[in-house]
């Protein structure tokens, strides 16, 4: 990693949202790999925290981003701290944080994924269906996959979280409520 940039320690609230493929021209820019169709939050932070490849724990630099912009598929930024393509191409293979509290304000029946993993998913009638574990882009719509345990055993569902299943979000409450029945 570069020698200049300032030592940190990751945020609890840290979320990884991209990793820095390459360097991108001869003045210091480089390419960022975003892991979200809508980068907004890379777009939001005007300071990143990078995590060298192979590094463990909360152990991070911070980079002070004077611009990030699209460029294709990949988001193309540049820093005070990145001065030529050779300190860019050092930046290779780093992941990408910002702190959640960074992120825009999501609108109206909007949530960002990282606010619904481990949520807990009930049915109208209160039947627990499990937590939220991840989602997929599935085409035209997001599903969420539910961890849950029944008789002992681990059981995966299914959910999509579209507005004809998904009746409520409640983030402050940390509960999903939906029209899904457990055995469908």
């Amino acid at each position: 990693m570069l020698p200049t940039l300032e030592a940190a320690e990751l945020p609890a609230d840290a979320i990884e949202v991209g990793r820095i493929a390459d360097a991108w021209g001869i003045k210091g820019w480089f390419k960022v790999l975003p892991h979200s169709a809508e980068p907004e939050a890379l777009f939001s932070s005007k300071r990143w925290l990078l995590q060298p490849p192979g590094a463990a724990g909360s152990q991070a630099f911070k980079l002070a981003i004077r611009e990030a912009k699209e460029h294709s598929d990949v988001i193309v930024a540049s820093s005070e701290d990145v001065p030529d393509r050779n300190a860019a191409e050092a930046l290779r293979g780093a992941r990408v944080f910002v702190p959640r509290s960074s992120f825009p304000t999501a609108g109206d029946d909007e949530y960002y994924w990282v606010d619904l993993i481990g949520l807990a998913v009930v049915n109208r009638e209160g039947v627990a269906l499990g937590s939220v574990r991840e989602l997929l882009a599935s085409g035209p719509q997001t599903t969420l996959v539910l961890d849950a345990t029944e008789d002992g055993k681990p059981v995966e569902r299914m959910v999509p979280f579209v507005s004809a299943f998904v009746d409520k979000v409640d983030l402050a409450g940390r509960l999903i409520t939906v029209d899904w029945q457990p055995d469908y």
